[in-house]
């Protein structure tokens, strides 16, 4: 059986395959960047559309596409594992974090109005009285990865529908069917055909639809790399990113050890590793070290890495073979630097069985870069600001977990870490739909989470009534 994962493309179609197989998953129109004048016709009919829409009509729809996912849930997470080779117990997860997010979504459309704005605060304006409405930018371009093919799509959708706006759409092209079907919900649900606009194809596309001066927003979620050039080539519009991260967990000697080791080992090793807020450095209080060592080596190498279709499988394949074999070659590298392997290190086509390391030299690439893969360091410390140090020793920093029975100690780590968010006696990665997620340091900007994001995707007017001198 060959073992990869990839997409095919042709002057007009993308072919979608298994990560694990290979197998054809399905196919794609293929939308070539010269098409960019038809897309922003589109897009523009998609805006005035939306912005008839009343807020009762976009909570309606919202809250219709929440149903009808509901009711094809299990077709839209074998389609996730397919497609992207998450586990079908985790596509499972993720299509109700889904139907979560289009309902928060329905929620905001109705409350995010604005305020009151309390004109008499300031001496001479006495006589003056009004409010501030959230009104849609317009065009939103929104680009999303393979890792959450159809939640990462509802968190740009959900709020930019009920923030009035309309969406160029543009999914990874190694995963994008669950996309292509939450929007086929939406318009079942009753959204006129242009607000939201789906196109698949390449980074020429990418940068068509981010340069286009008639897009007011960019929402991208991915690579470093392809965020710079998404910076550098959008222009004058608001920019929401959020690019990775290198996420500590710490454990404290006085933590539950048995918590910690099973949260971690779901933080590292969650859709095999491929997740910006993944844990991939765990530093561990000296005196607990072995003994969180040893239990977290266990519970690893009982981990099934495999087939993501069957129910027994824990960890699936990497999205493409490639990917893979670039896990493979970093670990090696580390481990040619001094690293010690624990566990795994064994890949067999795109599935890479979940590593942990302990002695990563700092000036390794595994210790200071988003490896993206599941591939975990250990780490000993000797005092909490040593552990404070080493957490905060990375230029960009999404998620951070500390795993303590002792109050205070965790409350100032969620002082002192740089992190978008701190998840005490939790993994790295856990995350709620409602709450803002987004980066600190380099590369990250703005906020998603669907009240944030709809925030991001919106913006405030005045209007202030004088009512004369008494």
């Amino acid at each position: 059986m060959t073992m990869q994962g990839h997409t095919g493309l042709t002057a007009t179609t993308i072919a979608v395959t298994s990560p694990f197989d290979g197998r054809l998953v399905g196919t794609v129109d293929q939308t070539p960047a010269t098409a960019i004048d038809s897309l922003l016709q589109r897009a523009e009919a998609g805006r005035r559309a939306a912005q008839q829409l009343p807020r009762h009509r976009r909570a309606a729809i919202l809250e219709g596409a929440a149903t009808l996912v509901a009711q094809d849930q299990e077709a839209f997470a074998r389609l996730i594992s397919a497609e992207a080779g998450k586990t079908i117990r985790q596509a499972r997860k993720e299509v109700l974090r889904c139907i979560n997010t289009l309902r928060l979504s329905s929620e905001e459309a109705k409350r995010g109005g604005g305020e009151i704005i309390p004109f008499d605060a300031f001496a001479g304006s006495e006589r003056r009285q009004g409010w501030f409405t959230r009104e849609p930018l317009g065009i939103i371009v929104a680009i999303t990865p393979f890792n959450d093919p159809l939640n990462l799509v509802a968190h740009k959708l959900g709020p930019a529908i009920a923030g009035g706006n309309a969406v160029l759409l543009k999914p990874s092209e190694l995963a994008p069917l669950s996309a292509l079907r939450l929007v086929e919900a939406l318009r079942a649900a009753g959204l006129p055909e242009d607000v939201v606009v789906p196109v698949v194809g390449g980074a020429d596309l990418g940068h068509a639809l981010v340069a286009a001066r008639a897009a007011r927003m960019v929402s991208f979620t991915g690579g470093f790399r392809t965020g710079e050039a998404i910076a550098a080539a959008a222009g004058l519009k608001r920019l929401a990113m959020d690019l990775g991260g290198n996420a500590p967990v710490i454990v404290m000697a006085d933590a539950d050890l048995a918590v910690a080791v099973e949260s971690c080992v779901s933080g590292a090793f969650w859709a095999a590793g491929q997740n910006c807020i993944g844990t991939q450095r765990i530093l561990i209080e000296r005196a607990v070290y072995d003994t969180f060592r040893d239990a977290f080596v266990a519970a690893t190498a009982a981990l099934v890495a495999g087939d993501p279709a069957q129910e027994t499988t824990d960890v699936g394949p990497m999205i493409t073979e490639q990917a893979a074999l670039r896990a493979e070659a970093t670990v090696a590298e580390a481990v040619a630097q001094g690293a010690r392997v624990l566990a795994g290190h064994v890949r067999w086509g795109s599935v890479y069985h979940p590593t942990v390391l302990e002695a990563v030299p700092h000036a390794a690439r595994l210790w200071s870069e988003e490896i993206f893969a599941p591939v975990v360091t250990l780490e000993p410390f000797d005092g909490f600001d040593a552990a404070m140090d080493m957490a905060n020793a990375i230029e960009f920093s999404l998620h951070a977990g500390i795993f303590t029975r002792n109050l205070d100690l965790a409350l100032e780590a969620a002082s002192r870490i740089e992190a978008g968010g701190v998840m005490i006696n939790d993994s790295s990665d856990y995350r709620f739909d409602a709450m803002p997620f987004g980066g600190f340091k380099y590369g990250s900007l703005g906020r998603e989470g669907v009240r944030f994001a709809y925030e991001e995707m919106t913006q405030p007017k005045v209007t202030c009534i004088n009512r004369g001198q008494a």
